[in-house]
């Protein structure tokens, strides 16, 4: 992977903030012909650095009023019954996020329910009926901001 330059970055950082910003405004907040501009967030996606983008949602507006986190061990650790429990898991409506972790829980899930009975029948039909499941752990979430800025790190070597 070639190495990105103070204007990726800036186009990155900008598309980070908000993705539905267009190709003109975009090219004027970077400093470039809007042409330039198309030009690099196209190598960009092609290379794999921009993976695509999200909508942000206000769950309470769709009725979904709890969000919670719940921590996953499994009693058998080898990739087979990871990708297999993650596959079944990820594309359930009610999971924002799937994390596979190392430490004591093996997965953290995020995910988002109309009220308690919902989480509760989620956990029980979702979760504990898996038979590769041995602990299980919820916590609610009370509050969920996400960063609008995008990390900051020296992506490219040469800097």
């Amino acid at each position: 992977m070639r190495a990105l330059d103070n204007t990726d970055l800036q186009i990155l950082a900008n598309l980070f903030k908000d993705a539905r910003v267009s190709n003109k405004d975009l090219a004027k907040m970077v400093g470039l012909a809007p042409s330039s501009c198309l030009e690099r967030v196209k190598r960009l996606q092609h290379e794999g650095v921009i993976q695509g983008s999200s909508l942000k949602l206000n769950m309470n507006a769709l009725g979904a009023h709890i969000q919670a986190m719940i921590a996953v061990r499994l009693s058998d650790h080898n990739r087979e019954t990871f990708e297999r429990f993650m596959e079944a898991v990820q594309h359930v409506p009610e999971v924002l996020s799937l994390y596979h972790l190392g430490g004591e829980n093996d997965l953290l899930i995020h995910v988002t329910v109309v009220d308690t009975r919902h989480l509760r029948d989620f956990v029980f039909n979702t979760i504990t009926s898996r038979q590769e499941v041995s602990h299980v752990e919820t916590a609610l979430v009370y509050d969920y901001r996400q960063s609008d800025s995008m990390p900051r790190f020296n992506a490219s070597k040469g800097e």
